[in-house]
């Protein structure tokens, strides 16, 4: 009767990730064939397009990474930017784990893999209301992967046949889907603030600095002005 009752718990949990990731899915069939298409163009066959996806699995890391692709970098120079925009990854973690008691060592440094923006804020909603199990993780998380990856591959393989892809938009749909994401977090004034400071930043650093510090240096400015206005009792 226990297993009986913990397998639906299992399938209800994973139900509700996978109904709220579902339109995020839909967002990432459009988003990971562009960059597919963009990796063509910049000479890496479909499975070179795919095995990228699979392991690398981070949509900024990737788009980065074919930017620098043919500027005959240093080596160094080039994991180093990636690494750089990464960084974040680490920060998200040390944010999720807070929510994974539930988990063991060994299947909470697993499914960190999976761990993406948007899986991380989804979570992150949830975890203010109920707990986080292993089976909403992974309804949340896992079924990502496999379209990015899949599309991915498609979009390399079409390639040119797809055209020019921001002559319909489809590069905004990486900006509309966070933009989404964001909204979801919204609680009061002190949220808009520690959104504007962190785009502020971005802007600036991505137009006056060089490589991906923009990403870093918005997500420090939003972190610091939630530190400098926060009140006991806030809740950003």
């Amino acid at each position: 009767m226990v297993c009986a009752g913990g397998g639906m718990s299992f399938s209800k949990d994973f139900r509700a990730g996978l109904l709220d990731i579902f339109p995020i899915m839909i967002a990432y069939g459009p988003i990971s064939m562009l960059w597919g298409t963009y990796a063509a163009s910049k000479g890496l066959n479909p499975y070179e397009a795919l095995l990228m996806s699979f392991g690398v699995y981070s949509g900024s890391a990737q788009f980065v990474a074919m930017d620098l692709w043919q500027q005959q970098l240093p080596i160094w120079l080039l994991i180093f930017t990636i690494a750089t925009v990464s960084l974040r990854h680490v920060l998200m973690s040390a944010s999720i784990s807070r929510h994974m008691k539930g988990f063991s060592r060994t299947k909470a440094s697993l499914l960190l893999f999976w761990l993406t923006d948007e899986a991380w804020a989804l979570m992150e909603r949830r975890a203010a209301s109920q707990p986080i199990t292993p089976a909403y993780y992974m309804g949340v998380a896992a079924p990502l992967w496999p379209v990015w990856f899949g599309f991915s591959f498609l979009g390399a393989f079409l390639g040119r046949a797809l055209g020019d892809s921001t002559a319909i938009g489809l590069d905004f749909a990486f900006a509309a889907m966070f933009i989404a994401v964001l909204a979801g977090f919204w609680k009061g004034p002190r949220t808009g603030g520690v959104l504007v400071a962190s785009s502020a930043v971005a802007v600036a650093a991505k137009l006056f600095l060089p490589g991906a510090w923009y990403i870093i240096l918005g997500g420090i400015a939003g972190m610091g002005f939630a530190v400098l206005t926060w009140r006991e009792g806030d809740d950003v």
